[in-house]
């Protein structure tokens, strides 16, 4: 966490002072309390318990209770640092998002930039299940995560575009990186639950929707069962590669022909 204490005469309080104080104690703005057992206890190692639970038993698991209990300590000791499960959620949220961000790159090469950033938010799902479960309550104010807003801002440094655009496009594919973590998660859930990956593309169920689907009451999807390629049947003809990459391909074609308008070969 970032420890902001030693530049107070550069913050303005008030403006802090409006902050969530989970995001007051991810910037180290809120001290530490020294109270308790020869501070045992941290935010720091409270967080990393929490992040365990959660790794381990899912986010429905993570209780102020539960988590004091996994470090040896009551409930109330918890509350000395952390004083609400809202504020914990924010710092594990943060904490799993603390990554290294590659160097700028010398040769303009955005496209990867961008590629890169999306891998890295599909990699936080599929390494932390529990993190798509914790609702969006508003943009990004955390420092970790802003690092990653960072990263995709330096990627968009020399576009003809102006900052609402830029935010646009950062939305468009912060939501696919979203989504396709969500899926990935969900896949591995559902493989650790016992069920295959053929099963989760539906493989197994192609030749029943090939009698049910039928070219009357669904014509354009009808064809597509029909060749097994809503099914999986036929990934091994498939020319477009892998269906995430394809879609991400897509985006990043749409963001360089808008620069192309905007006076700027994408």
């Amino acid at each position: 966490m970032t420890d902001l204490h030693n530049d107070d005469n550069l913050l303005d309080e008030e403006a802090l002072n409006r902050l969530p104080n989970g995001a007051k104690l991810s910037w180290g703005i809120v001290k530490q309390s020294r109270r308790g057992p020869k501070g045992e206890l941290s935010i720091a190692k409270i967080v990393e318990a929490a992040i365990e639970l959660a790794d381990r038993d899912g986010l429905a698991a993570v209780s102020m209770n539960r988590v004091a209990s996994s470090l040896g300590f009551t409930t109330m000791s918890l509350y000395r640092y952390v004083t609400s499960k809202e504020e914990l959620l924010l710092l594990m949220q943060d904490a799993v998002c603390d990554r290294n961000i590659p160097p700028e790159r010398t040769d303009g090469n955005w496209r990867e930039d961008m590629r890169g950033y999306v891998r890295a938010c599909i990699e936080v799902f599929e390494q932390h299940p529990w993190y798509g479960d914790i609702p969006i309550s508003g943009i990004p104010i955390a420092p970790n995560t802003l690092r990653y807003i960072d990263w995709v801002m330096r990627s968009m440094r020399d576009f003809p575009i102006n900052d609402f655009e830029k935010m646009s496009f950062l939305l468009l594919i912060s939501s696919y990186a979203r989504s396709c973590g969500i899926i990935h998660r969900d896949m591995m859930r559902a493989i650790e639950a016992g069920a295959s990956a053929e099963s989760f593309s539906g493989m197994s169920f192609g030749p029943a929707l090939r009698q049910l689907v039928t070219p009357e009451r669904y014509p354009d999807l009808y064809p597509v069962i029909a060749s097994g390629v809503y099914t999986g049947e036929r990934e091994q003809d498939n020319p477009i590669g892998n269906d995430f990459d394809f879609g991400l391909e897509r985006i990043l074609d749409g963001i360089a022909v808008y620069l192309e308008s905007k006076g700027k070969i994408g």
